[in-house]
């Protein structure tokens, strides 16, 4: 079966890059074509992958369904499936997106050691089925890692970043998605996931969210967020992170929300710092903040590799509509069902 979606969705510098030698780390140069270039070729799509996650109503992993559990519609047409898998631990390559921005100061230290536990647990080094690259953003995106099956490069430069700066989001799912080195294969086998650790916030991409949405939906890539929004504070922006990850069949989890919500009276003990049942400084804080944090990365790790891929060629493309609406059910009552809302069948 004819399988073009590499370049397909991609832009020319990527499809370029991809050929470039393993060991090449530089970050790439984005080449405009020149005005007298020849227009771009359009390049049907012909197999449509979709990565599913189904959770009951607690939250949990249902993760014993067959293909005859699902139906699959591409813009309210019944397809037939034409590849289905419930292998735990297929292959993927996952962008690891870190908020380096100011607003990330208060909690940076617990922030920096999730996403370090979440490298090693989606890059674990000892399997070359899986591979990751970094990404930091401030005033601006910037590839600190290219792809690599190694998570140390990842883990070291971690440990060095500090928070300074503004945050350029939009851009950095941009890099993502245009401008690091590719491994043979993708983006059907590994799948393609960015993991973004920060709140939303941006105020320094030249990119739009919109932008960034489109983009990430012509690389079937899949977001997911870890929420930098601590308990007590509120940012409207966290909506943006929201709509990144729903539109790509992701989920955001947010640690540090809910630190208190199971401790007695933690609304009712009055103090200078706010109401805080547990005091910073103590054990108690401390344990809860190291709690919620591993909750957050044992839900995204867990759902990364807990994931059903189905695959289906569509009957019938309509080359005047752009954007193609998908809709998986399942059948079941009382399941959740996440997965990318659409897919652009032509290349741009």
């Amino acid at each position: 079966m004819l399988r073009v979606l590499l370049c397909a969705v991609l832009a020319l510098p990527l499809c370029a890059q991809s050929q470039a030698p393993a060991n090449q780390h530089q970050n790439p140069v984005p080449v405009a074509a020149p005005p007298s270039a020849a227009p771009s070729i359009k390049v049907q799509v012909n197999e449509v992958i979709v990565p599913v996650t189904v959770t009951d109503e607690k939250g949990r992993f249902v993760n014993d369904l067959d293909e005859k559990d699902f139906s699959v519609f591409d813009e309210g047409k019944e397809q037939k499936i034409q590849f289905f898998t419930r292998e735990r631990n297929q292959p993927v390559v996952v962008g690891f997106l870190m908020d380096i921005s100011n607003a990330s100061r208060m909690h940076w230290k617990n922030y920096q050691d999730a996403a370090i536990e979440l490298v090693q647990n989606l890059v674990p080094g000892d399997n070359p089925k899986f591979s990751g690259y970094l990404i930091s953003y401030a005033n601006d995106a910037e590839l600190v890692v290219n792809t690599t099956s190694d998570p140390e490069p990842m883990v070291q430069k971690l440990g060095k970043l500090k928070p300074t700066g503004g945050a350029a989001l939009y851009d950095a799912i941009y890099m993502a998605c245009t401008s690091r080195k590719l491994i043979d294969g993708e983006p059907i086998e590994p799948r393609r996931i960015l993991v973004v650790i920060g709140d939303g916030h941006d105020n320094s991409s030249k990119k739009t969210l919109d932008e960034a949405v489109e983009i990430a939906q012509r690389n079937l890539v899949t977001i997911y967020g870890v929420s930098t929004v601590a308990f007590g504070f509120d940012n409207p922006d966290q909506e943006n992170l929201v709509r990144l990850a729903e539109e790509t069949g992701g989920r955001v989890v947010s640690p540090l929300q809910n630190v208190y919500g199971d401790v007695s009276g933690y609304l009712s003990t009055p103090s200078d710092e706010g109401n805080y049942a547990l005091k910073v400084g103590t054990g108690g804080y401390a344990s809860a903040l190291a709690n919620g944090m591993y909750k957050a990365i044992e839900a995204v790790a867990g759902e990364v590799t807990t994931q059903y891929i189905i695959r289906y060629t569509p009957d019938t493309v309509d080359e005047t509509r752009q954007f193609r609406n998908i809709n998986v059910r399942v059948n079941l009552a009382n399941v959740k069902v996440r997965a990318r809302k659409g897919y652009y069948p032509f290349a741009p």
